[in-house]
């Protein structure tokens, strides 16, 4: 299997790090105003993943988190004036009710940020004893200074990187830091929730989550890290500089995946512009299998616009699908190998090409619909099941 790295910008070949098992962390929620089919689009396009994994054999030990500690849930917290907990577990349920809608699996660990305060706590102690961070007006910051490949992920340069981080809720003139790049490892707070330290009451920052919560359930070292697009800086870029930091070790990951962005009304979809479109609103005027269907007509790389008519042509495809599974056949005791099924897989093992998978089911349904021989029909409805059931999508 080949994929796409971000890092390299150019598709390479999965090898995982022990035979027979891949590591995955995808970044998750951070729990408000969840799920809308951006979210849905994500972890769609890994459950497939894991499923053709699955699907040849091949353990995944998936890690998925949940940011429920966030500048943005306390400010949403105040807003309507409930507590922070409460409001994250809520929408938490919520994004876990709407994934199992759409037959994403559970991952191997669903962890909260908050779990991990004691790791976090420990790899800030580690990047400070080593120099790569410091003290400043009670905040800790790592020093990107230190770490002169800061930006080999994003390929951006200095100017470019403070601009995006201005836009992405960092703070490039907090007269605290060193360097304008500088990021936050731990923040020291006046109110609202906080965990003791070695330097006082407070709370981690954004970045530092997500390598602790990767160390603390997959180790030092992983296969795939994957996430929306739009968290390749400052995100997952400040994510390889305090890993690597820590550990002395490089790569952290061998293989950075991006799922590209969905545009709705010619924007980007995202709770900052309050153009969302809910899945649990989609649902209720389409079935779940459309859905998931609809989301996987498109390429994990390629950006695109949602169009509520496309819900309608997959709804269409499904009936193509059901109808080719309800013909009658004769249970075959011969097994023949399917070039339907080969193309479909071939579609998945060059960057998990849905888009062209889906097209190999397609007119493997429509062969089905055309043949006579009813123990030649059974062989081709096999296919066509096995093909359905990688892409997640029950009969």
């Amino acid at each position: 299997m080949v994929l796409y790295d971000s890092l390299t910008r150019k598709k390479q070949e999965l090898s995982p790090i022990n035979k027979n098992k891949v590591t995955l962390y995808v970044c998750g929620i951070t729990p408000y105003d969840t799920t809308h089919i951006g979210h849905a689009f994500t972890y769609v396009v890994f459950d497939v993943l894991v499923r053709y994994l699955n699907y040849k054999n091949i353990l995944v030990e998936y890690t998925q988190n949940v940011t429920d500690i966030d500048d943005d849930i306390l400010k949403r917290a105040e807003e309507e004036k409930k507590d922070w907990k409460e409001l994250g577990d809520y929408w938490t349920n919520r994004y876990l009710a709407d994934l199992v809608s759409l037959n994403v699996k559970m991952p191997t660990h669903f962890v909260k940020a908050t779990d991990s305060i004691p790791s976090i706590v420990k790899i800030t102690k580690v990047l400070l004893e080593k120099n790569y961070a410091y003290i400043q007006g009670g905040n800790i910051y790592f020093d990107t200074a230190k770490f002169p490949d800061y930006g080999k992920l994003s390929h951006y340069n200095k100017n470019q990187m403070i601009l995006i981080s201005k836009e992405r809720g960092a703070d490039p003139n907090d007269p605290h830091k060193k360097n304008p790049l500088d990021f936050i490892l731990w923040q020291k707070t006046h109110k609202g929730p906080s965990w003791e330290s070695p330097w006082g009451k407070g709370r981690p920052g954004w970045h530092i989550e997500c390598s602790a919560m990767i160390h603390d359930t997959l180790g030092d070292h992983i296969d795939i890290h994957g996430g929306g697009r739009d968290l390749i800086y400052p995100h997952h870029e400040s994510e390889i500089a305090q890993s690597e930091s820590y550990t002395g070790n490089a790569p952290f990951v061998n293989n950075w995946m991006h799922i590209s962005m969905l545009m709705y009304q010619g924007e980007k979809m995202s709770k900052s512009l309050g153009n969302l479109i809910m899945v649990s609103d989609l649902l209720k005027s389409y079935s779940a299998n459309a859905v998931r269907l609809a989301l996987l007509f498109h390429h994990y790389r390629m950006p695109w616009e949602f169009d509520e008519a496309e819900l309608e042509s997959s709804e269409s495809a499904l009936l193509l699908f059901n109808d080719a599974l309800r013909i009658k056949s004769n249970r075959s005791t011969k097994h023949q190998k399917n070039r339907y099924l080969k193309l479909f897989e071939e579609a998945l093992l060059d960057d998990l090409d849905t888009p062209l998978a889906i097209d190999h089911l397609v007119t493997l349904a429509n062969r089905i619909l055309k043949e006579k021989n009813k123990s030649v029909i059974h062989n081709l409805q096999q296919a066509l099941h096995t093909g359905l059931s990688i892409l997640g999508i029950p009969f």
